[in-house]
């Protein structure tokens, strides 16, 4: 459940404001697996962005975790919420609430805490200072079997050899991209 202090923003309470998930903001962003958030530049939804105004809407309302628990959800605010970016990527976000509702929100943390190890496998040993956007996308909108499998594959074909991290990331990355062209996915962040 949400928490917050005595101090009054637009008529609402929101110095503190506090969530009990760090990885999954209230309207669905992957706050765990986003570029802003590993280099420590946001601490997530209810961690920091106190300004947002889903999480104002949320106070109002009593507080829920998520936007799907609230009895008005979807509401306008999630008119064509999923189709532009901002620092991470927004397609999925309809998707991911949807997932709690499915198999509940302790699965579907353990799915991101998963995400989240793979990603932590593609920054530390294929990232050549190029590809954190990419690798944050990739996992944030592919599956994890989908992930793994290309993880296998380019262990495979770069062992054994001498190619560096340039070969090896450049190589990840088009297995990457080829995965999300077959499933329609773009692995590029869509701005306004």
């Amino acid at each position: 459940m949400i928490g917050q202090d005595q101090y009054r923003y637009g008529g609402v309470f929101m110095t503190n404001f506090k969530r009990n998930d760090p990885w999954l903001s209230l309207c669905g962003l992957n706050c765990g697996l986003c570029s802003m958030h590993l280099g420590g530049h946001c601490g997530g939804c209810g961690f920091g962005n106190q300004s947002c105004k889903i999480a104002r809407c949320s106070i109002e309302r009593g507080g829920v975790e998520y936007c799907s628990q609230c009895g008005q959800y979807p509401c306008s605010r999630y008119d064509g919420i999923d189709q532009f970016d901002s620092f991470i990527t927004h397609q999925n976000r309809s998707a991911n609430l949807k997932r709690i509702g499915e198999i509940g929100t302790e699965a579907y943390q353990r799915e991101q805490m998963e995400k989240a190890k793979l990603l932590d496998v593609l920054l530390s040993g294929y990232n050549d200072g190029r590809r954190k956007t990419l690798f944050c996308l990739a996992v944030n909108l592919l599956e994890i079997s989908e992930l793994e499998r290309i993880l296998q594959e380019t262990d495979d074909r770069y062992k054994g050899t001498e190619a560096t991290l340039k070969e090896k990331a450049s190589g990840i990355a088009e297995l990457l991209h080829a995965s999300a062209k077959e499933r329609n996915i773009v692995l590029k962040l869509r701005k306004k």
